[in-house]
């Protein structure tokens, strides 16, 4: 497995799988377009396989703040710690930033609190009707 923050060589034919419990899923192609105006992205890459099992994105103003907005294993490689690597690789490409914030479900409590994270309330709206994108 490798991790990188260089999405010089990924396609959209890297990208399948993601999403697959969301009900209007992005697109590879989308994906994609994700990753590239992300303000830091790590990808995890199953070398012999050459394709993207995992991702994280981060959006920040780059001074003081980011969010960690999405952070996602294809589901064959999950409980392999392949997400937790992914937060620290991102947490790296962050560490000079003052607070960095992420919303995710309890499957990532655990790895977060290890890493720093502490409990904090939240609140999250989501528009389902552009689930799947909405490209300009």
């Amino acid at each position: 497995m490798i991790y990188t923050t260089s999405l010089q060589d990924i396609t959209e034919h890297m990208l399948e799988g993601f999403f697959n419990d969301w009900e209007n899923a992005p697109t590879p192609a989308t994906h994609l377009h994700l990753l590239e105006r992300s303000y830091k992205v790590v990808v995890a890459i199953d070398e012999e396989k050459n394709e993207v099992v995992g991702f994280i994105t981060a959006i920040s103003d780059g001074l003081l703040s980011a969010s960690i907005s999405f952070l996602e294993v294809l589901p064959q490689y999950r409980g392999q710690g392949i997400g937790k690597d992914l937060l620290k690789e991102m947490l790296e490409e962050l560490d000079h930033l003052y607070m960095i914030d992420v919303v995710g479900d309890e499957t990532v409590k655990q790895f977060c609190e290890e890493l720093g994270f502490q409990p904090s309330i939240g609140m999250v709206k989501r528009n389902l009707a552009f689930q799947s994108g909405k490209e300009d």
